[in-house]
């Protein structure tokens, strides 16, 4: 959808057709947001948000320098991206969260230490790569613990997915490093084997290895709570070809 009066193409009939026939990875759960999430948006919106709009964006002009640009997706509560951008000032960060209440509380940690290297969009993380990432701008892109879609039927809307990961891949510069993370064993080797048949990614560790967790993802609550239910924690590391 876009916000022109203008008649749609039948190109455009043919997308949005496609769209509303695709399988959607997440369930919308708002909850409640706190007093202080809310006020987040209405005082902090204009600076730390992104509104979609489904046409790429000059990333560059948006953070006023050219940088390498990390998009991280399904953000969460924002623990993991506020501290990596945090420690990582060299590096612009682009979070995508559809979860009202985390896209709140990250915009207030953002703003207490006065953040300029992190926007957010609270969107759909396929149309915002479809339609608002350019061709080849992004040095990482980060996936950790994505709802596992747990019961057989459901996962065809886990999100990583064939034709998931080769859009990906179209938006990563070449060398660009895909990190995955998940806590369900299934899921992992679900992970491995959508991106061991990739043609557009190899396996930085080796073909089907696992990797050691790395220093820049540090250990969430949600991990922690996760590591005391007997849970293991699989890292994936792929380059873009």
């Amino acid at each position: 959808m876009t916000d022109t009066d203008q008649p749609a193409s039948p190109e455009a009939s043919t997308d949005e057709a496609l769209h509303q026939r695709r399988i959607r990875s997440f369930v919308l759960r708002e909850g409640r947001m706190t007093p202080a999430q809310q006020r987040a948006f209405d005082a902090h919106w204009a600076r730390f948000g992104f509104d979609y709009q489904a046409q790429a964006r000059d990333l560059d002009a948006d953070f006023g320098r050219a940088v390498p640009k990390v998009l991280e997706i399904g953000f969460g509560n924002g623990e993991a991206l506020a501290w990596a951008s945090e420690h990582d000032l060299d590096r612009d960060y682009i979070g995508v969260e559809v979860h009202g209440p985390g896209v709140g509380r990250l915009m207030n940690t953002l703003a207490a230490r006065d953040a300029a290297n992190v926007r957010i969009y609270k969107h759909d993380a396929v149309e915002v790569l479809q339609n608002a990432i350019p061709v080849g701008a992004l040095s990482e892109a980060r996936i950790w613990f994505p709802d596992p879609w747990h019961k057989k039927r459901h996962n065809k809307r886990r999100l990583v997915q064939t034709d998931f990961v080769e859009l990906l891949a179209t938006r990563m510069a070449p060398g660009g490093l895909l990190h995955l993370a998940t806590d369900w064993q299934p899921y992992a080797e679900h992970m491995v084997e959508v991106m061991e048949a990739a043609p557009s990614w190899r396996n930085q560790e080796g073909p089907g290895v696992y990797a050691a967790k790395p220093d820049w993802r540090i250990e969430t609550h949600f991990e922690r709570r996760g590591l005391k239910l007997g849970h293991g924690v699989w890292d994936l590391l792929y380059r873009r070809r």
